[in-house]
């Protein structure tokens, strides 16, 4: 299948690109950088440079690559953690929540592509009974997340609501492993990138629409379900010389 990778050098893209290439599928990769479209050619992606915010140029790139699916991995967190940096970033991670997704969708539509892959997050939940299940809402009132919540979840409704589109929300819990912030699980829900990759690319062919909770298996969100649709494993960890 040819895949649209919105986000190819974040995180979970550089872990996401080895296993979409291994599976045989052609892929067009976006970053904001030349430096980073160059590591992507090299490395047999087609490159795409790109600002989500650009709502013509989001759809001419998606038009030019004919995709079959759509994969929304972006977002604008520092690479290390940097208390400071990361707080000034939640409102642009939000912006690319609300208006870089409405503008992939624009483009999805306009290329006739069905299958929309998002990244949301899993560690939101209102307190309560646990393990928390797809079905219970994003809590929109924690006020240390506040920001980053509302974003979630304006993005899970855009692309869960719109009839032309296949979406599937992948409910990620707290990176950890190479690339991330920290190198072992620090906070539940947790989830290593490398899971996080393999669920993404799972959902490029596997599930029906609809919201998957992505997490080690800890007891504190219930994963039965990407589990069972998607054939995810927490456990799941990529070969060391596979990372581009």
């Amino acid at each position: 299948m040819r895949v649209f990778l919105a986000g190819a050098t974040g995180a979970i893209g550089r872990r996401l690109l080895p296993l979409l290439l291994r599976a045989g599928h052609a892929v067009v990769g976006t970053t904001r950088s030349v430096d980073k479209a160059r590591e992507l050619e090299l490395a047999g992606i087609m490159p795409a440079v790109l600002d989500v915010f650009d709502r013509q140029a989001v759809i001419d790139a998606v038009r030019a690559a004919q995709a079959d699916v759509i994969i929304h991995q972006l977002t604008d967190l520092p690479r290390q953690f940097d208390p400071a940096r990361v707080l000034a970033a939640y409102a642009r991670n939000a912006q690319i929540r609300t208006e870089g997704t409405r503008n992939l969708i624009a483009a999805a539509r306009i290329a006739s592509v069905r299958r929309f892959v998002v990244q949301s997050i899993a560690f939101a939940y209102r307190e309560g009974r646990e393990p928390h299940t797809e079905t219970e809402p994003l809590n929109l009132d924690d006020p240390m997340r506040a920001v980053t919540v509302r974003g979630a979840v304006a993005m899970e409704q855009q692309v869960l609501g719109d009839p032309a589109l296949e979406g599937i929300v992948l409910r990620y819990g707290l990176l950890y492993g190479p690339g991330t912030w920290y190198a072992a699980a620090e906070r539940k829900p947790a989830l290593h990138v490398d899971a996080a990759a393999h669920a993404a690319l799972l959902a490029v062919t596997a599930g029906s629409a609809g919201i998957y909770n992505i997490a080690d298996d800890e007891g504190l969100v219930a994963i039965d379900k990407a589990r069972a649709a998607l054939g995810f494993d927490p456990r799941f960890r990529l070969d060391c010389d596979m990372d581009y």
